[in-house]
């Protein structure tokens, strides 16, 4: 996924504050129901850690 080797290449301080569902929209262009969907997938994978809930949900990549 674009969103996941943008995050790498950026390193761990990369995207300070963590990825949002803003965030991915923006640098994707998917629809608000597309960027929940993605980033719900990338955290069962185990590959996002989510902190906070909710509008404040952020993910961090769970190296």
């Amino acid at each position: 996924m674009q969103i996941l080797r943008r995050m790498l290449e950026e390193g761990p301080d990369g995207f300070e504050g963590g990825m949002s569902a803003k965030k991915y929209m923006t640098i994707t262009g998917a629809s608000k129901a597309t960027a929940t969907r993605d980033l719900q997938e990338l955290m069962e994978k185990g590959i996002f850690a989510p902190t906070g809930s909710g509008r404040s949900t952020r993910y961090q990549i769970s190296l």
